[in-house]
């Protein structure tokens, strides 16, 4: 009896440590970093190098230090911003103003406004840099249009017109780019140098789709498609639909850790689902995370492992939206 006693403590101890290693695997909201201003807000972008978290957010962007957690500067004058892309290389990035349709130019590491471009279409809402061809893409969520600009001259050299309205985008880094058709709930991809549309393919049973990234070593495209409620896994190379899986409500964006293998999406729900990569063609979720309701744009810092998420107590008055004053604030989430 006092072997069989024994054994069995063994085996408890064995079974407890095994789940307290998996808690500890375990994405959590660590922290929230309270942020001044009461405005609506769209997307965020992390430079990993420099550890500055920019922070779409009303008529500014708000730089966040990652280090300090802590706002250290803004660029100002950017009304209706949704997004910032990042041409590090450069040391600029690019933001785009949505309501008075132009793209500010900044310096990365002063902050300073370096001027504006005039987008060519309405609206200009995600905006990302291409690396391969040192291009940067504004999409024009009311024209149906693609903005391309150099980032050598900042000057507009095309547009390109696409079958619906374009929400968010990724580039491959090898002469390829991708863009979710929000009201067309398909994925166009186009060449970043020819500015030609190659292709259009359907995401089904993908709707609405918004959030979008890319595994690049696999070739593989994950589609939050919020109206569905649904990540989509596409063959980035053919268009072919690999896999599906559930995702809460209110996704808005999404993103891959390839040092994981995880896709996470942010659902205005309150939650992230962590959907685990066992291998190219087939994905699982693994866990639900609780955040914050409303928190339903997201960025990741491959360098620290973090994620970060925007979020505040948000209320609707006669079916006009407004952020409650003092409520504004970046999540942060890690393992």
């Amino acid at each position: 009896m006092k072997k069989i006693n024994y054994f069995l403590g063994i085996l408890l101890m064995i079974s407890m440590l095994a789940i307290s290693q998996a808690n500890a695997q375990e994405y959590k909201l660590q922290k929230e970093i309270p942020v001044d201003g009461d405005a609506g807000w769209d997307y965020l972008n992390v430079d990993p190098n420099m550890g500055h978290l920019f922070i779409s957010h009303g008529t500014m962007v708000q730089v966040l230090d990652t280090k300090i957690e802590k706002i250290i500067g803004i660029i100002p004058n950017t009304t209706g911003v949704h997004g910032i892309a990042l041409a590090t290389e450069s040391g600029k990035g690019y933001i785009s103003d949505g309501r008075i349709d132009s793209i500010t130019i900044f310096d990365c590491n002063t902050l300073a406004t370096l001027g504006k471009i005039a987008s060519t279409g309405k609206n200009p809402d995600a905006i990302i840099y291409d690396p391969f061809s040192k291009r940067v893409f504004a999409f024009n969520g009311r024209s149906n249009n693609i903005t391309a600009i150099d980032m050598n001259t900042d000057k507009v050299i095309g547009t390109i017109q696409v079958s619906g309205k374009p929400e968010f985008a990724v580039s491959d880094g090898k002469g390829k780019m991708f863009v979710n058709m929000e009201d067309k709930n398909t994925i166009v991809k186009f060449d970043p140098m020819t500015l030609k549309v190659e292709a259009e393919w359907p995401l089904a049973p993908g709707t609405g789709p918004s959030g979008l990234a890319m595994d690049k070593k696999n070739n593989r495209l994950f589609s939050a498609c919020s109206d569905s409620k649904l990540m989509v896994v596409m063959d980035a190379t053919n268009g072919k639909v690999i896999q599906s899986l559930p995702i809460g409500a209110g996704c808005d964006g999404l993103i891959f850790s390839p040092e994981n293998k995880d896709v996470i999406t942010a659902n205005g729900e309150g939650t992230l689902t962590v959907i685990h990569q066992k291998d190219k063609d087939h994905y699982e979720v693994i866990q639900t995370v609780q955040t914050k309701k409303s928190a339903r744009t997201i960025t990741y810092d491959p360098s620290t492992k973090k994620i970060y998420l925007s979020s505040a107590d948000v209320k609707m008055d006669n079916g006009k939206r407004s952020v409650t004053p003092g409520t504004f604030k970046i999540l942060v989430v890690s393992k």
